[in-house]
């Protein structure tokens, strides 16, 4: 099975109302997901809103984990956390799954805390130095 395949997979399951949990992969994601050492918890994308960490198929041609920083009518705009430009488009039919928890070596944790909230909101805010705090951070956990 390829990793489309797999995904698909995942989407249906979810669909189904399962939870799925499912490894990432990539740096897009960093500081708050950390690719190739955690998992997130996919469920049904309900009430979709600005902030939240979703998984959705872009331009008909593959998925990503990505945060939702826009949405305007049934458009949303989505960033990876660890990306420096460059933005997603899709639409609502789009999402697929929203990421709920990630999962690591030292537990499960809620992405939606009001701390981890306001840590995001903040992140974004901090595009244009965003370059140099990721350097730091990856010197730091040594990626």
């Amino acid at each position: 099975m390829n990793d489309v395949m797999i995904l698909n997979e995942a989407v249906r399951l979810v669909e189904e109302g399962l939870s799925v949990t499912l490894p990432v992969d990539g740096r897009s994601m960093l500081p708050f997901i950390i690719g190739g050492r955690e998992s997130v918890i996919l469920t049904k994308p309900d009430g979709i809103v600005c902030g939240d960490v979703v998984l959705a198929w872009i331009a008909g041609s593959r998925f990503v984990l990505h945060r939702v920083i826009a949405i305007d009518g049934d458009k949303v705009t989505l960033m990876g956390d660890g990306n420096l430009q460059g933005v997603e488009r899709c639409t609502f039919a789009d999402v697929k799954a929203k990421a709920t928890h990630a999962i690591s070596s030292r537990g499960r944790r809620y992405l939606y805390t009001p701390w981890r909230v306001k840590a995001s909101r903040l992140w974004l805010r901090l595009r244009p130095i965003r370059r140099y705090l990721l350097k730091i951070y990856k010197i730091m956990i040594h990626i």
